[in-house]
Parts: C-alpha cells; structure tokens; sequence
C-alpha cells in the first residue's frame, strides 16, 4: 500500500470507512510529515491535537458502527486567513500576531461539521496580498518544487494560498482551504502541479475570513485533484445569514455529479487570451488543452472578451480601494497590534501602529485604493473601473451565447524563484492576467495541472464557467486531467 500520506481526499475517508487503516493512523501519518518540513515554512501554526480529536472522533464512531462524518477522517490545512476558534489568526501579518479569534468562520466550521480534523494554520501573503507568498510577515514559503536543470534556486509557491499549494504539493495534508480575490487559489495550483476552484462568488460563506476585497474574496479548496476539490467544496458551500452576500441555494453533489464526457458541450477559446509574448510552452499546453477536450467529445468556438486588456487596471484599482476601506479597522485602538511611542497622541499611535502593523505591500494597496477614492480622484478611477468590471461581465454573458464553458491558461508562466519579481510591482501583478476576468465576474473558474515546462515545473490550463456551473467546470477540469494523466511530483529535499 502507498503511503498514507501519498493518498488524496477520497482514498483517505474510502480507506478509514472500509478499515483498511485507522483515522489516527492517517493523523500521525500528516503530523509527523508537517514536522519534518519546516524547510518549507508552509504551516504557521501546527494543531497536531486537533487533527487527532477529529480523527478519534471517526475511529470511535466507526467502532460503534454508527454512520462516518462526510469527511471523518480527513485531515486538512486552513489557510490562515480563516479564522479558528482558540487558535492564532494572522492573515500572516505583524498586525494580528497573536489574535486568538473567539469564534469560528463558516467554512472552518462547516469543514470541523464534516469530520475533518486540522493539521494547523498555512502561511499566505500577508492579508492575502500577493502573487508569490513573499509578503507574509513570518516568512516566504518555499516552493517543494525544484527546476530539473539543477538550478536550485527556491521557487515561489504561488500567491496569495502559496501555503496551502506548497503544503498539498509537497504532501503535508491530502486537501486545503484558499481564498481568491484575483487569481490566489488557480496562480499557486498552477506553479505547484495540484487542483484549485474558485467558486462562483457566494457560494462560500465569508464569514470569519480577514477581509481583502469584500466584492472579490471568495474560499474554496485545493486538493491534488479534481474529485477531491469538489469534495471539499461540497462540504465548504451553502448558504450563511451572517454574509449578506450570501447565495441561499441547495449545495449540489458534485462528486456525484463528475462525469468526463463533454459530449454536446462548446467550448470557448477567448482570443485576447493570447497575449503579446506569451511563452511557446504556455501556447503550446493551451493548444494541447483544446486537444484533450475535443477528445472528450467538446466543440471548440472561438469567442471574444474584448475588454480583457482592461482587466488588470480595474482590477488593481478595484481591490485596493476595498482593502483601504477594509483595512481602516486595525488602528491599534479595537484590536491586533498597538505601537504606543511615549508621549504619543491618538493620530501619532494610528501612524505608529500602522507603520510597524503592515507589510510593504499592503500599505502600497492602502495607498493605491486612499488616491483612487479621495475625493478628487474617485469619479475618474474608481468609478470608471466598476463600469468596466461592468463590461467585462457583460464580455463573458455575450459569450455563454455561443459556448458553455472557456479554456485558458492559468498564468503566463511557470513559478518563478523567490526575489526574482520583488523589485518590479507591475511584472509581479501581471501573474493575474488569466485569472483577473473571472474574478472580476463572479465567475466559477479552476486550474487544474497539464503538464511540465522544459526546467520541469508544472503548467495550469484554467476552466471558466457561467455562474453556478461548478459542475461544468469540474467535469472538464476531470477530462483532462484524465487526458494530462499528471502524476509529476517534486522531489524530496526539505
């Protein structure tokens, strides 16, 4: 048999539920495996009793012949933007070092509901701002991946769930929570080899989730592959009064509902996805991704998004100005971290707090989204980037006129190393450019990992789909990754 820790999702609650091996077995298995990591600087917060609760829980219960929890023995990482009764909540930022939330968000209870025990709290870019997980406060996470030209230059996992993609790849948990506001769920499954979905926007409650961008944020799961993710997502989903944004709608069976054929299906091929320069390796797997799903019985249509090239902008006015509103609430006064200089007044223990609170990052999107709403500025960049998130949504509704899904890269290139963007804020926030749109929209998206580049790191084709269509965009996502048969993992170093 392998590993227990080389088992995703679903062989690991089949396994415990035949008996083949014990919910404490696995546990051990995943906490000794997050111990002996610590190169990767993926888990922030280790709960190794936590998991083992839920997995005694699921053994005694078994043993008692009484029916398992959906998830009863499954243990998982929570990326640690989700906050968790009785155990530290940072966003990975100095500004929450040491809050210990008294209460539990919605999708972390739902996933404790379900059986799953916690195997402890995944690193992210700090208050999930980033596209290479070197924003945290606590440190970079290191990518398990390694360039097979022998360069040995630490790669980026990804942002901001670089945590979360570092820890499924490198197998420290089966399956783990992430957050995508523009892309940080699909940009780090991509750079990592494994599965991610956004869903559509409200599926997921957000509830107890350190806000960024309250239009934007939306959870959703990470897992090595298609089935496991719409596991976890079934159990992540539904609707939750305390979120005004809240969808009030039945959770479907989406593994039941997993099925390859896309016979009858039309997919569409955005032609403003093909960007100036993209790489011949990004071309080549898009082109081999249209390949696999034809083979699967799909149509292929070209379509147009022809406001895509303003995408980003919005974007990158849109978020920042909901983070600076956001971000008002840590100001040393209410709660997280207070700089008092001796003798300071009320504004110079703001500025204080603030100043020593935030990372680089975070205060370059405070002060791109204070301009963009300050009262000169807000009619001529705030206002026009909402009209033309407007017409992007508008883009995609005139395209499900003539397709039923779309197929795209994930991002623009393979991970790059750690530093190698830092310098540059703009070539970092070009990461997005495939994923943005459909954040934009609201829109159910995923990537999924179809094959290696020549230094052997691996590549993501994205799937989009209408609102509500998770289902159509697993089932695709499934048809190639039975076409791709990815079976690539990194190499042990850590």
């Amino acid at each position: 048999m392998s590993q227990l820790t080389d088992l995703g999702v679903a062989e690991l609650r089949d396994g415990v539920r035949s008996g083949v091996f014990s919910a404490v077995e696995v546990a051990d298995a995943f906490i000794t495996r997050v111990s002996q990591a610590k190169a990767l600087n993926a888990f922030l917060v280790e709960t190794p009793d936590h998991a083992l609760a839920a997995a005694k829980e699921a053994d005694t219960a078994r043993a008692a012949g009484e029916a398992l929890k959906p998830l009863a023995g499954v243990p998982i990482g929570m990326k640690d933007l989700f906050c968790t009764r009785g155990v530290q909540t940072t966003a990975a930022s100095h500004m929450l070092e040491g809050f210990i939330p008294q209460y539990e968000s919605t999708v972390s209870g739902k996933l404790w509901e379900a059986g799953a025990g916690m195997l402890g709290k995944l690193n992210l870019d700090q208050f999930a701002m980033g596209s290479s997980n070197e924003t945290s406060y606590f440190g970079d996470v290191v990518s398990p991946w390694r360039r097979a030209d022998g360069g040995n230059a630490p790669l980026a996992p990804g942002g901001s769930s670089g945590g979360s993609s570092a820890a499924i790849a490198a197998r420290l948990c089966p399956g783990a929570t992430g957050t995508d506001t523009g892309g940080s769920i699909r940009q780090p499954a991509a750079f990592t080899g494994i599965s991610g979905i956004k869903p559509t926007y409200g599926r997921c409650s957000r509830w107890g989730v350190v806000a960024f961008a309250s239009s934007l944020d939306q959870a959703g799961p990470m897992a090595r592959d298609v089935r496991d993710c719409a596991i976890l997502l079934e159990n992540m989903a539904g609707f939750d009064a305390k979120d005004a944004t809240s969808l009030q709608l039945d959770v479907p069976r989406w593994e039941h509902g997993l099925d390859a054929s896309l016979a009858g299906k039309r997919i569409g091929i955005p032609r403003e996805y093909r960007v100036d320069n993209m790489p011949s390796e990004i071309e080549a797997l898009w082109q081999q991704g249209i390949d696999w799903v034809k083979d699967a019985g799909a149509e292929i249509v070209e379509v147009s998004l022809p406001h895509t090239k303003y995408a980003l902008p919005a974007y990158y006015i849109i978020a920042p100005a909901e983070a600076s509103s956001n971000l008002a609430r840590y100001d040393g006064v209410r709660y997280g971290l207070r700089d008092l200089p001796e003798g300071a007044n009320l504004q110079e223990m703001y500025a204080a707090t603030r100043a020593d609170g935030f990372g680089d990052e975070v205060k370059r999107r405070i002060f791109i989204g204070t301009y963009v709403l300050s009262a000169g500025f807000y009619d001529a960049y705030y206002t026009q980037a909402q009209k033309v998130r407007t017409l992007i949504a508008q883009d995609f509704e005139r395209a499900w006129e003539s397709c039923d899904l779309l197929l795209t890269p994930t991002a623009p290139s393979a991970a790059f190393a750690l530093g190698e963007k830092q310098a540059d804020p703009l070539a970092m926030y070009l990461n997005d450019v495939f994923t943005v749109p459909a954040s934009l929209a609201g829109l159910p998206a995923m990537s999924v990992p179809g094959g290696l580049d020549k230094a052997g790191l691996p590549l993501g084709l994205q799937i989009i789909g209408k609102p509500l269509d998770e289902q159509g965009v697993l089932n695709a996502g499934l048809a190639i990754e039975q076409r791709a048969g990815f079976v690539a993992r990194p190499e042990q170093w850590w």
